[in-house]
């Protein structure tokens, strides 16, 4: 039987089930020449790559919508808020014309 290869693409996505060293780890995310999306160390698909600044960006906003996420789950007091309901019997009244 043939030995399955541990990476290559598939559909053009790459994918990597080699162990990963701690310098292959350090330099996938830190590739100075490549665009903002490199091929991950371990796993199916791409990571950002922290030496372009689109990432930094990238990671900025998707932390700011995360710290807002959390105050508002957080019970941040919000003025607009409409009243909360009651689930008691509600009467409808239905005109037959």
């Amino acid at each position: 039987m043939a030995d399955k290869p541990s990476s290559g693409e598939i559909l053009g996505i790459p994918y990597n089930f080699e162990r990963p060293s701690l310098g292959r780890l350090l330099s996938s995310y830190w590739q100075p020449g490549k665009g903002m999306l490199v091929e991950k160390p371990f796993g199916i698909g791409y990571t950002l790559n922290l030496a372009n600044w689109r990432s930094w960006i990238v990671l900025a906003v998707a932390g700011g919508l995360y710290y807002q996420q959390t105050q508002s789950a957080a019970g941040g007091s919000d003025d607009d808020a409409p009243p909360e309901s009651d689930d008691g019997p509600v009467e409808v009244i239905v005109d037959d014309d």
